[in-house]
């Protein structure tokens, strides 16, 4: 994984953001395919949008 990566996932395990918005964050950072529509929900669609554009603070939205 690249730093970026690594550090924007630290960052946001510790915040304690939404795990959730978090797993969509990283599959779509990792450019995996997003999960079937009936297993998402708000935050995890928010985190995949913001891994699409690489979005490293998005997640203060979503932290708990």
């Amino acid at each position: 994984m690249n730093q970026q990566y690594y550090d924007a996932v630290v960052a946001m395990e510790k915040a304690g953001t939404d795990p959730e918005f978090l797993q969509g964050w990283q599959n779509a950072y990792l450019v995996n395919p997003e999960r079937e529509e009936q297993r998402t929900n708000e935050a995890y669609d928010a985190g995949y949008e913001a891994g699409k554009e690489k979005d490293t603070e998005a997640y203060k939205e979503w932290v708990k």
